[in-house]
Protein backbone atom coordinates (compact mmCIF):
# COMPACT_ATOMS: atom_id res chain seq x y z
CA UNK A 1 0.00 0.00 0.00
CA UNK A 2 1.09 3.66 -0.75
CA UNK A 3 0.93 6.39 1.80
CA UNK A 4 -1.86 8.41 0.81
CA UNK A 5 -0.47 11.09 3.27
CA UNK A 6 2.20 12.05 0.71
CA UNK A 7 -0.01 12.66 -1.88
CA UNK A 8 -0.67 16.36 -2.81
CA UNK A 9 -4.33 16.99 -3.09
CA UNK A 10 -3.92 20.60 -3.13
CA UNK A 11 -3.39 20.35 -7.17
CA UNK A 12 -7.22 19.12 -6.70
CA UNK A 13 -8.57 22.46 -5.14
CA UNK A 14 -10.73 20.67 -2.86
CA UNK A 15 -11.97 24.10 -1.44
CA UNK A 16 -14.47 24.20 -3.95
CA UNK A 17 -15.97 20.69 -3.28
CA UNK A 18 -19.97 21.16 -1.89
CA UNK A 19 -20.20 18.17 -0.87
CA UNK A 20 -23.82 19.06 1.59
CA UNK A 21 -25.88 20.75 -1.59
CA UNK A 22 -25.63 16.71 -3.08
CA UNK A 23 -27.57 13.48 -1.73
CA UNK A 24 -25.12 11.17 0.06
CA UNK A 25 -26.19 8.64 -2.50
CA UNK A 26 -25.11 10.48 -5.78
CA UNK A 27 -21.75 11.65 -4.44
CA UNK A 28 -20.37 7.92 -3.11
CA UNK A 29 -21.88 6.84 -6.54
CA UNK A 30 -19.71 9.51 -7.97
CA UNK A 31 -16.33 8.98 -5.68
CA UNK A 32 -17.21 5.50 -6.76
CA UNK A 33 -16.72 6.26 -10.07
CA UNK A 34 -13.60 8.17 -9.72
CA UNK A 35 -11.76 5.46 -7.61
CA UNK A 36 -12.47 2.94 -10.08
CA UNK A 37 -11.27 5.17 -13.03
CA UNK A 38 -8.30 5.61 -11.14
CA UNK A 39 -7.78 2.01 -10.01
CA UNK A 40 -8.18 1.46 -13.67
CA UNK A 41 -5.29 3.52 -14.60
CA UNK A 42 -3.33 2.41 -11.50
CA UNK A 43 -3.80 -1.41 -13.48
CA UNK A 44 -2.99 -0.52 -17.19
CA UNK A 45 0.72 1.46 -15.86
CA UNK A 46 1.22 -1.65 -13.86
CA UNK A 47 0.49 -4.39 -16.68
CA UNK A 48 2.02 -1.92 -19.50
CA UNK A 49 5.37 -3.71 -20.56
CA UNK A 50 8.55 -2.61 -18.84
CA UNK A 51 12.20 -2.30 -19.88
CA UNK A 52 15.36 -2.74 -17.86
CA UNK A 53 16.77 -0.40 -20.18
CA UNK A 54 14.51 2.75 -19.17
CA UNK A 55 14.20 1.82 -15.75
CA UNK A 56 17.70 2.03 -15.96
CA UNK A 57 18.11 5.69 -16.86
CA UNK A 58 18.73 8.21 -14.75
CA UNK A 59 16.72 10.59 -13.13
CA UNK A 60 15.38 12.74 -10.03
CA UNK A 61 14.32 11.00 -6.62
CA UNK A 62 11.25 13.09 -4.47
CA UNK A 63 8.38 11.36 -6.83
CA UNK A 64 4.91 10.23 -5.26
CA UNK A 65 3.30 6.64 -5.96
CA UNK A 66 0.44 8.27 -7.28
CA UNK A 67 1.21 11.78 -8.93
CA UNK A 68 5.17 11.24 -9.86
CA UNK A 69 6.66 14.30 -10.35
CA UNK A 70 3.88 15.45 -12.55
CA UNK A 71 2.73 17.44 -9.62
CA UNK A 72 6.16 19.47 -9.74
CA UNK A 73 6.63 19.51 -13.51
CA UNK A 74 3.09 20.91 -13.85
CA UNK A 75 2.87 23.56 -11.45
CA UNK A 76 1.99 27.29 -11.86
CA UNK A 77 5.74 27.70 -10.71
CA UNK A 78 7.32 25.01 -12.28
CA UNK A 79 9.90 27.06 -13.81
CA UNK A 80 13.06 27.00 -11.92
CA UNK A 81 12.56 22.94 -11.25
CA UNK A 82 12.55 22.42 -15.16
CA UNK A 83 15.59 24.75 -15.99
CA UNK A 84 17.23 22.94 -12.43
CA UNK A 85 16.54 19.45 -13.87
CA UNK A 86 18.10 20.22 -17.76
CA UNK A 87 20.81 21.79 -15.41
CA UNK A 88 21.48 18.52 -12.91
CA UNK A 89 20.36 15.88 -15.11
CA UNK A 90 21.56 17.11 -19.06
CA UNK A 91 19.60 16.35 -22.57
CA UNK A 92 17.75 13.14 -21.51
CA UNK A 93 16.67 11.34 -17.83
CA UNK A 94 13.92 9.99 -16.50
CA UNK A 95 11.18 11.14 -14.06
CA UNK A 96 7.72 9.11 -12.74
CA UNK A 97 4.41 9.42 -14.13
CA UNK A 98 1.29 8.57 -12.62
CA UNK A 99 1.26 5.37 -10.57
CA UNK A 100 4.95 4.99 -10.95
CA UNK A 101 5.21 5.17 -14.71
CA UNK A 102 8.39 5.60 -16.46
CA UNK A 103 8.34 8.45 -17.96
CA UNK A 104 11.45 9.87 -20.65
CA UNK A 105 12.26 13.70 -20.39
CA UNK A 106 14.57 14.61 -23.29
CA UNK A 107 15.76 18.08 -25.15
CA UNK A 108 18.29 15.77 -27.35
CA UNK A 109 17.73 16.96 -30.88
CA UNK A 110 19.12 13.66 -32.32
CA UNK A 111 16.27 12.32 -30.15
CA UNK A 112 13.90 14.91 -31.00
CA UNK A 113 14.32 14.23 -34.49
CA UNK A 114 13.47 10.31 -34.20
CA UNK A 115 10.43 11.43 -32.58
CA UNK A 116 8.89 14.13 -34.21
CA UNK A 117 10.44 13.29 -38.36
CA UNK A 118 11.91 10.28 -38.86
CA UNK A 119 9.42 7.79 -36.85
CA UNK A 120 7.31 9.95 -35.96
CA UNK A 121 4.43 6.58 -36.54
CA UNK A 122 6.35 5.30 -33.59
CA UNK A 123 5.25 8.31 -31.23
CA UNK A 124 1.80 9.40 -31.29
CA UNK A 125 0.05 12.03 -29.10
CA UNK A 126 -0.54 9.82 -25.74
CA UNK A 127 -4.19 8.96 -24.96
CA UNK A 128 -4.78 11.21 -22.12
CA UNK A 129 -4.02 14.19 -24.66
CA UNK A 130 -5.82 13.56 -27.59
CA UNK A 131 -8.84 12.07 -25.50
CA UNK A 132 -9.10 15.48 -23.43
CA UNK A 133 -8.65 17.51 -26.75
CA UNK A 134 -11.47 15.35 -28.04
CA UNK A 135 -13.78 16.75 -25.44
CA UNK A 136 -12.77 20.04 -25.24
CA UNK A 137 -12.42 20.91 -29.60
CA UNK A 138 -13.96 18.16 -30.78
CA UNK A 139 -12.17 15.56 -33.72
CA UNK A 140 -9.96 17.97 -34.92
CA UNK A 141 -6.47 18.39 -36.06
CA UNK A 142 -5.29 18.85 -32.71
CA UNK A 143 -7.21 15.90 -31.27
CA UNK A 144 -6.80 13.18 -33.90
CA UNK A 145 -4.00 10.65 -34.58
CA UNK A 146 -2.59 8.48 -37.28
CA UNK A 147 -4.58 8.51 -40.60
CA UNK A 148 -7.32 11.08 -39.68
CA UNK A 149 -4.77 13.57 -38.91
CA UNK A 150 -2.82 12.66 -42.17
CA UNK A 151 -6.00 13.31 -43.77
CA UNK A 152 -6.92 16.83 -42.07
CA UNK A 153 -3.58 18.08 -42.48
CA UNK A 154 -3.38 17.47 -45.48
CA UNK A 155 -6.80 19.12 -46.23
CA UNK A 156 -5.73 21.84 -44.12
CA UNK A 157 -2.17 22.36 -45.33
CA UNK A 158 -3.13 24.90 -48.66
CA UNK A 159 -5.09 27.37 -46.55
CA UNK A 160 -2.44 28.08 -43.96
CA UNK A 161 0.28 28.71 -47.00
CA UNK A 162 1.85 31.97 -47.35
CA UNK A 163 0.29 32.61 -50.79
CA UNK A 164 -2.86 32.62 -49.08
CA UNK A 165 -1.69 34.67 -45.79
CA UNK A 166 -0.71 36.91 -48.09
CA UNK A 167 -4.75 37.86 -49.10
CA UNK A 168 -5.19 38.09 -44.99
CA UNK A 169 -2.92 40.90 -44.08
CA UNK A 170 -5.70 43.91 -45.24
CA UNK A 171 -7.78 42.40 -42.84
CA UNK A 172 -5.46 41.78 -40.03
CA UNK A 173 -4.73 45.61 -39.70
CA UNK A 174 -8.22 46.14 -40.28
CA UNK A 175 -8.48 44.85 -36.66
CA UNK A 176 -4.87 45.87 -35.75
CA UNK A 177 -6.03 49.48 -36.15
CA UNK A 178 -9.44 49.38 -34.00
CA UNK A 179 -6.89 47.77 -31.45
CA UNK A 180 -4.42 50.60 -32.10
CA UNK A 181 -7.09 53.57 -32.37
CA UNK A 182 -8.60 51.91 -28.80
CA UNK A 183 -5.13 52.44 -27.53
CA UNK A 184 -4.72 55.60 -28.81
CA UNK A 185 -8.21 57.11 -27.44
CA UNK A 186 -7.24 56.26 -23.87
CA UNK A 187 -3.37 57.15 -23.82
CA UNK A 188 -4.10 60.78 -25.43
CA UNK A 189 -5.79 61.46 -21.94
CA UNK A 190 -2.33 60.84 -20.49
CA UNK A 191 -0.53 57.10 -19.49
CA UNK A 192 -3.49 54.53 -19.12
CA UNK A 193 -2.62 51.09 -17.23
CA UNK A 194 -4.40 49.17 -19.81
CA UNK A 195 -4.83 45.16 -19.23
CA UNK A 196 -2.83 43.43 -22.19
CA UNK A 197 -4.66 40.38 -21.85
CA UNK A 198 -8.00 41.63 -22.29
CA UNK A 199 -7.31 43.45 -24.98
CA UNK A 200 -4.74 41.26 -27.05
CA UNK A 201 -7.38 38.36 -26.82
CA UNK A 202 -9.65 40.74 -28.19
CA UNK A 203 -7.49 41.69 -31.10
CA UNK A 204 -6.36 38.06 -31.67
CA UNK A 205 -9.53 35.92 -32.11
CA UNK A 206 -11.36 38.40 -33.61
CA UNK A 207 -8.50 38.28 -36.52
CA UNK A 208 -9.26 34.58 -36.21
CA UNK A 209 -12.85 35.21 -36.45
CA UNK A 210 -12.40 37.59 -39.29
CA UNK A 211 -9.68 36.04 -41.55
CA UNK A 212 -10.07 31.90 -39.96
CA UNK A 213 -13.73 31.47 -39.21
CA UNK A 214 -15.65 34.63 -42.11
CA UNK A 215 -17.49 36.24 -39.45
CA UNK A 216 -16.64 38.98 -36.53
CA UNK A 217 -17.16 38.02 -32.90
CA UNK A 218 -17.35 42.47 -31.59
CA UNK A 219 -15.29 45.11 -32.84
CA UNK A 220 -12.15 45.62 -30.92
CA UNK A 221 -13.78 49.07 -29.20
CA UNK A 222 -14.65 49.94 -25.86
CA UNK A 223 -17.75 50.40 -27.08
CA UNK A 224 -19.03 46.67 -27.83
CA UNK A 225 -18.86 44.12 -25.22
CA UNK A 226 -16.64 41.21 -25.00
CA UNK A 227 -17.79 38.20 -27.05
CA UNK A 228 -19.24 35.20 -24.78
CA UNK A 229 -16.83 33.00 -26.86
CA UNK A 230 -13.46 35.22 -26.09
CA UNK A 231 -14.24 35.23 -22.14
CA UNK A 232 -14.49 31.53 -22.63
CA UNK A 233 -11.48 31.05 -24.48
CA UNK A 234 -9.58 33.15 -21.93
CA UNK A 235 -10.71 31.00 -18.84
CA UNK A 236 -9.90 27.51 -20.50
CA UNK A 237 -6.13 27.52 -19.93
CA UNK A 238 -6.99 28.17 -16.08
CA UNK A 239 -9.53 25.48 -15.83
CA UNK A 240 -7.48 23.20 -17.20
CA UNK A 241 -4.76 23.21 -14.81
CA UNK A 242 -7.14 23.59 -12.02
CA UNK A 243 -8.27 20.25 -13.27
CA UNK A 244 -5.43 18.89 -14.58
CA UNK A 245 -5.40 15.34 -11.97
CA UNK A 246 -9.14 14.27 -13.34
CA UNK A 247 -7.86 15.24 -16.92
CA UNK A 248 -5.22 12.37 -16.25
CA UNK A 249 -6.87 9.88 -14.77
CA UNK A 250 -10.55 10.07 -15.04
CA UNK A 251 -10.75 11.35 -19.19
CA UNK A 252 -8.76 8.84 -21.08
CA UNK A 253 -10.56 5.58 -19.95
CA UNK A 254 -14.64 7.17 -19.79
CA UNK A 255 -13.61 8.90 -23.22
CA UNK A 256 -12.02 5.41 -24.89
CA UNK A 257 -14.70 3.06 -23.54
CA UNK A 258 -17.63 5.50 -23.66
CA UNK A 259 -18.61 4.82 -20.09
CA UNK A 260 -22.16 5.26 -19.89
CA UNK A 261 -22.48 6.89 -23.01
CA UNK A 262 -23.12 10.96 -23.41
CA UNK A 263 -25.87 11.39 -21.70
CA UNK A 264 -24.83 9.55 -18.37
CA UNK A 265 -21.40 11.31 -18.59
CA UNK A 266 -23.24 15.06 -18.55
CA UNK A 267 -25.43 13.66 -15.58
CA UNK A 268 -22.09 12.96 -14.11
CA UNK A 269 -20.87 16.30 -14.71
CA UNK A 270 -23.56 17.95 -13.64
CA UNK A 271 -23.98 16.21 -10.22
CA UNK A 272 -20.11 16.33 -9.45
CA UNK A 273 -20.48 18.95 -6.58
CA UNK A 274 -17.25 20.61 -7.78
CA UNK A 275 -17.71 24.69 -9.04
CA UNK A 276 -14.67 23.82 -11.48
CA UNK A 277 -16.21 21.20 -13.53
CA UNK A 278 -18.89 23.16 -14.21
CA UNK A 279 -17.14 25.99 -15.35
CA UNK A 280 -15.57 24.16 -17.58
CA UNK A 281 -18.69 22.31 -19.28
CA UNK A 282 -19.73 26.13 -19.46
CA UNK A 283 -16.73 26.98 -21.60
CA UNK A 284 -16.46 23.79 -23.70
CA UNK A 285 -20.25 24.69 -23.97
CA UNK A 286 -19.72 27.98 -25.16
CA UNK A 287 -17.26 27.68 -27.53
CA UNK A 288 -19.02 23.92 -29.33
CA UNK A 289 -22.11 26.54 -29.97
CA UNK A 290 -20.82 29.28 -31.61
CA UNK A 291 -18.53 27.14 -33.46
CA UNK A 292 -21.87 25.03 -34.40
CA UNK A 293 -23.65 28.36 -35.25
CA UNK A 294 -21.34 29.89 -37.72
CA UNK A 295 -20.77 26.15 -39.39
CA UNK A 296 -24.51 25.40 -39.57
CA UNK A 297 -25.11 28.88 -41.19
CA UNK A 298 -21.97 28.67 -43.88
CA UNK A 299 -23.04 24.78 -44.58
CA UNK A 300 -26.55 25.88 -45.59
CA UNK A 301 -25.09 29.04 -47.50
CA UNK A 302 -22.58 26.75 -49.30
CA UNK A 303 -25.68 24.18 -50.33
CA UNK A 304 -27.60 26.73 -51.53
CA UNK A 305 -24.54 28.16 -53.92
CA UNK A 306 -24.44 31.24 -52.19
CA UNK A 307 -21.89 33.51 -54.37
CA UNK A 308 -20.67 35.13 -51.37
CA UNK A 309 -19.63 32.10 -49.64
CA UNK A 310 -18.27 30.84 -52.96
CA UNK A 311 -16.00 34.08 -53.34
CA UNK A 312 -15.24 33.98 -49.32
CA UNK A 313 -10.81 33.88 -48.68
CA UNK A 314 -11.21 32.94 -44.76
CA UNK A 315 -10.14 29.76 -43.92
CA UNK A 316 -13.08 27.82 -42.89
CA UNK A 317 -15.16 28.96 -46.22
CA UNK A 318 -12.03 27.47 -48.40
CA UNK A 319 -11.62 24.30 -46.16
CA UNK A 320 -15.82 23.59 -46.56
CA UNK A 321 -15.23 24.36 -50.54
CA UNK A 322 -12.32 21.87 -50.91
CA UNK A 323 -13.87 19.48 -48.90
CA UNK A 324 -17.15 19.23 -51.05
CA UNK A 325 -15.10 19.04 -53.92
CA UNK A 326 -12.87 15.77 -52.40
CA UNK A 327 -13.92 12.26 -53.15
CA UNK A 328 -15.26 10.67 -50.56
CA UNK A 329 -12.64 8.75 -48.87
CA UNK A 330 -10.08 12.64 -48.14
CA UNK A 331 -13.68 14.27 -47.12
CA UNK A 332 -13.46 15.18 -43.56
CA UNK A 333 -16.95 14.55 -41.78
CA UNK A 334 -19.02 17.75 -40.27
CA UNK A 335 -17.56 17.10 -36.80
CA UNK A 336 -14.26 16.75 -38.13
CA UNK A 337 -14.47 20.99 -39.91
CA UNK A 338 -16.21 21.53 -36.74
CA UNK A 339 -12.98 20.48 -34.90
CA UNK A 340 -10.71 23.22 -36.79
CA UNK A 341 -12.29 25.87 -35.34
CA UNK A 342 8.74 42.08 -20.60
CA UNK A 343 9.40 45.31 -21.15
CA UNK A 344 12.71 46.63 -23.01
CA UNK A 345 12.14 50.52 -23.49
CA UNK A 346 15.61 50.78 -25.73
CA UNK A 347 14.71 47.64 -27.80
CA UNK A 348 11.19 49.41 -28.44
CA UNK A 349 12.80 52.78 -29.29
CA UNK A 350 14.32 50.63 -31.48
CA UNK A 351 12.35 49.02 -33.13
CA UNK A 352 9.98 51.99 -33.16
CA UNK A 353 12.61 53.76 -35.35
CA UNK A 354 12.42 50.92 -37.94
CA UNK A 355 8.63 50.82 -38.01
CA UNK A 356 8.23 54.54 -38.76
CA UNK A 357 10.92 54.04 -41.22
CA UNK A 358 8.75 51.47 -43.17
CA UNK A 359 5.74 53.45 -42.50
CA UNK A 360 7.23 56.61 -44.12
CA UNK A 361 7.93 53.87 -47.31
CA UNK A 362 5.00 51.51 -47.15
CA UNK A 363 2.79 53.35 -45.22
CA UNK A 364 0.07 52.24 -42.06
CA UNK A 365 -0.59 48.76 -44.16
CA UNK A 366 2.71 47.50 -45.68
CA UNK A 367 1.65 44.26 -47.66
CA UNK A 368 2.92 40.38 -46.26
CA UNK A 369 6.69 40.79 -48.13
CA UNK A 370 7.08 44.26 -47.30
CA UNK A 371 6.16 43.44 -43.11
CA UNK A 372 8.53 40.09 -42.95
CA UNK A 373 11.31 42.03 -44.11
CA UNK A 374 11.87 44.01 -41.39
CA UNK A 375 14.82 42.66 -39.20
CA UNK A 376 14.82 43.62 -36.35
CA UNK A 377 11.06 43.19 -36.12
CA UNK A 378 11.72 40.25 -37.26
CA UNK A 379 14.76 39.87 -34.55
CA UNK A 380 11.78 40.67 -31.64
CA UNK A 381 9.39 38.55 -32.53
CA UNK A 382 12.28 35.39 -33.25
CA UNK A 383 13.83 36.00 -29.81
CA UNK A 384 10.61 36.27 -27.76
CA UNK A 385 8.97 32.91 -29.24
CA UNK A 386 12.73 31.28 -28.38
CA UNK A 387 12.79 32.50 -24.82
CA UNK A 388 9.08 32.20 -23.58
CA UNK A 389 7.19 29.98 -25.63
CA UNK A 390 3.20 29.51 -25.09
CA UNK A 391 3.62 25.38 -24.22
CA UNK A 392 6.50 24.45 -22.18
CA UNK A 393 6.22 20.93 -22.95
CA UNK A 394 4.65 18.42 -25.70
CA UNK A 395 3.93 14.53 -24.66
CA UNK A 396 4.46 11.39 -27.08
CA UNK A 397 3.14 8.43 -26.45
CA UNK A 398 5.47 4.76 -27.81
CA UNK A 399 3.07 2.58 -30.41
CA UNK A 400 6.07 -0.04 -30.82
CA UNK A 401 8.92 -1.03 -28.57
CA UNK A 402 11.65 1.87 -30.05
CA UNK A 403 15.27 1.87 -29.72
CA UNK A 404 16.00 5.96 -29.17
CA UNK A 405 19.33 6.97 -30.19
CA UNK A 406 20.83 10.44 -28.71
CA UNK A 407 23.53 13.04 -30.00
CA UNK A 408 24.86 12.82 -26.00
CA UNK A 409 24.62 9.63 -24.33
CA UNK A 410 22.54 9.51 -21.51
CA UNK A 411 23.82 8.13 -18.31
CA UNK A 412 22.93 5.30 -16.34
CA UNK A 413 21.71 4.37 -12.67
CA UNK A 414 25.35 3.55 -12.31
CA UNK A 415 26.87 6.63 -13.95
CA UNK A 416 27.63 4.42 -17.11
CA UNK A 417 26.85 6.37 -20.64
CA UNK A 418 24.04 4.34 -23.20
CA UNK A 419 23.92 5.74 -26.90
CA UNK A 420 20.43 4.37 -27.29
CA UNK A 421 17.55 3.47 -25.08
CA UNK A 422 15.11 1.17 -25.65
CA UNK A 423 11.78 2.63 -24.89
CA UNK A 424 8.86 -0.19 -24.24
CA UNK A 425 5.39 -0.02 -26.39
CA UNK A 426 3.09 2.37 -24.00
CA UNK A 427 5.61 4.62 -22.67
CA UNK A 428 5.63 8.60 -22.16
CA UNK A 429 8.29 10.85 -23.58
CA UNK A 430 8.30 14.40 -21.93
CA UNK A 431 10.07 16.54 -24.77
CA UNK A 432 10.81 20.02 -23.19
CA UNK A 433 10.65 23.08 -25.83
CA UNK A 434 11.73 25.41 -22.86
CA UNK A 435 15.03 23.51 -22.46
CA UNK A 436 15.82 23.30 -25.85
CA UNK A 437 15.36 26.60 -26.82
CA UNK A 438 17.39 28.04 -24.06
CA UNK A 439 20.49 25.50 -24.50
CA UNK A 440 23.24 26.80 -23.54
CA UNK A 441 25.44 24.11 -25.59
CA UNK A 442 23.20 25.11 -28.31
CA UNK A 443 22.87 29.17 -27.73
CA UNK A 444 25.36 29.83 -25.99
CA UNK A 445 26.14 31.24 -21.87
CA UNK A 446 23.57 34.07 -22.48
CA UNK A 447 20.53 31.36 -23.34
CA UNK A 448 18.29 32.79 -20.71
CA UNK A 449 18.74 36.54 -21.66
CA UNK A 450 16.09 38.28 -24.28
CA UNK A 451 18.66 39.65 -26.77
CA UNK A 452 17.03 40.83 -30.11
CA UNK A 453 20.57 41.35 -31.69
CA UNK A 454 21.23 37.57 -31.65
CA UNK A 455 19.48 37.00 -35.15
CA UNK A 456 20.47 40.19 -36.83
CA UNK A 457 24.18 37.95 -37.83
CA UNK A 458 24.96 34.56 -38.58
CA UNK A 459 23.86 31.79 -36.20
CA UNK A 460 27.09 29.95 -34.04
CA UNK A 461 27.98 26.79 -35.74
CA UNK A 462 26.48 24.75 -32.68
CA UNK A 463 23.06 26.13 -33.48
CA UNK A 464 22.75 25.03 -37.26
CA UNK A 465 25.10 21.63 -36.21
CA UNK A 466 22.87 20.80 -33.74
CA UNK A 467 19.99 19.94 -36.32
CA UNK A 468 16.65 21.20 -34.43
CA UNK A 469 14.09 19.40 -36.25
CA UNK A 470 11.40 22.52 -35.38
CA UNK A 471 9.45 23.57 -38.35
CA UNK A 472 10.52 27.22 -37.32
CA UNK A 473 13.98 29.05 -37.02
CA UNK A 474 15.65 26.65 -35.27
CA UNK A 475 13.40 26.32 -32.58
CA UNK A 476 10.95 23.93 -31.05
CA UNK A 477 8.15 26.68 -30.11
CA UNK A 478 5.70 25.28 -32.62
CA UNK A 479 6.91 21.80 -32.59
CA UNK A 480 8.13 19.89 -35.36
CA UNK A 481 7.10 16.87 -38.11
CA UNK A 482 3.60 16.07 -39.10
CA UNK A 483 2.33 17.31 -35.56
CA UNK A 484 3.73 20.61 -35.92
CA UNK A 485 1.34 24.23 -35.71
CA UNK A 486 -0.29 24.23 -38.18
CA UNK A 487 -1.05 27.82 -37.93
CA UNK A 488 2.56 28.82 -37.35
CA UNK A 489 3.01 31.40 -39.73
CA UNK A 490 -0.77 32.86 -39.40
CA UNK A 491 0.51 33.56 -35.30
CA UNK A 492 3.76 35.13 -36.66
CA UNK A 493 1.90 37.08 -39.09
CA UNK A 494 -0.43 38.11 -36.32
CA UNK A 495 2.21 39.55 -33.94
CA UNK A 496 4.31 41.71 -36.68
CA UNK A 497 0.69 43.21 -37.64
CA UNK A 498 -0.18 44.05 -33.99
CA UNK A 499 3.23 45.20 -33.26
CA UNK A 500 3.61 47.35 -36.49
CA UNK A 501 0.37 49.35 -35.79
CA UNK A 502 0.70 49.70 -31.84
CA UNK A 503 4.85 50.06 -30.98
CA UNK A 504 5.24 53.10 -33.71
CA UNK A 505 2.77 54.69 -32.08
CA UNK A 506 2.57 53.79 -28.78
CA UNK A 507 5.03 53.43 -25.44
CA UNK A 508 4.57 50.47 -23.05
CA UNK A 509 6.38 50.33 -19.52
CA UNK A 510 5.87 48.23 -16.80
CA UNK A 511 3.47 49.48 -13.75
CA UNK A 512 4.02 49.50 -9.85
CA UNK A 513 3.05 46.13 -9.70
CA UNK A 514 4.89 43.04 -10.31
CA UNK A 515 3.65 40.82 -13.11
CA UNK A 516 4.12 37.03 -12.59
CA UNK A 517 4.32 34.18 -15.28
CA UNK A 518 2.62 31.13 -14.39
CA UNK A 519 3.11 27.66 -16.07
CA UNK A 520 -0.07 26.72 -17.06
CA UNK A 521 -0.99 24.57 -20.31
CA UNK A 522 -0.59 27.65 -22.11
CA UNK A 523 1.44 30.01 -20.28
CA UNK A 524 0.26 33.39 -18.84
CA UNK A 525 0.43 36.33 -16.66
CA UNK A 526 -1.22 37.47 -13.35
CA UNK A 527 -0.22 39.80 -10.48
CA UNK A 528 -0.61 37.63 -7.93
CA UNK A 529 2.30 36.92 -6.18
CA UNK A 530 0.91 33.52 -4.75
CA UNK A 531 -0.31 32.48 -8.17
CA UNK A 532 -3.33 31.53 -6.72
CA UNK A 533 -6.00 32.81 -9.19
CA UNK A 534 -5.41 32.01 -12.09
CA UNK A 535 -7.09 34.46 -14.30
CA UNK A 536 -4.35 35.70 -16.60
CA UNK A 537 -3.57 39.72 -16.02
CA UNK A 538 -1.47 41.86 -17.58
CA UNK A 539 -1.58 45.67 -16.75
CA UNK A 540 1.09 47.57 -18.52
CA UNK A 541 1.22 51.61 -18.66
CA UNK A 542 0.48 52.60 -22.40
CA UNK A 543 1.78 56.30 -23.16
CA UNK A 544 2.00 58.33 -26.74
CA UNK A 545 5.18 57.82 -28.01
CA UNK A 546 7.62 60.97 -28.37
CA UNK A 547 7.81 62.07 -31.29
CA UNK A 548 11.20 61.22 -33.68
Amino acid sequence: MFDLSKIDWSILDLSTLDLASVPETQWKALLALAVAAIAWRGLRRASAKTSNTLANVHGPGGASFLQGHYSLLFNNDAWSYHRSLAQQHGRAFRVKGTFGQDVLYTYDPKAMHHILLKDQHMYEEPEVFSSNATVTFGPGVLSVVGDRHRKQRKMLNPVFSVTHLRHMVPTFFGVAKQLGDTFMKKASKGPQEIDMVTWMTRAALEIVAQSGLGTSFSPVTEEHPEHSFITAVKELGPLMTVLLLPRLLVVPPVFKYNLGGAWLQRLVVNLVPWKAVHQMRDVIDTMHQTSLDIFEQKRNALAQDDSDVEQRQDIMSILMRENKKASLEDRLSDAEVLGQMSIHQDVQSKLRAELREAYENFGDEPDHDQLVGLPYLDAVCRETLRLFPPVATILRETQVDAMLPFSTPVKGSKNEEMSEVLIPRGSAILISILASNTDPEIWGSDSYEWKPERWLSPHPKAVTDAHIPGVYSNLMTFSGGGRSCIGFKFSQLEMKVILYTLIRQLQFSLPEQKIYWQMTVISSPTIDPTLSDLRPQMPLLVSLAEES
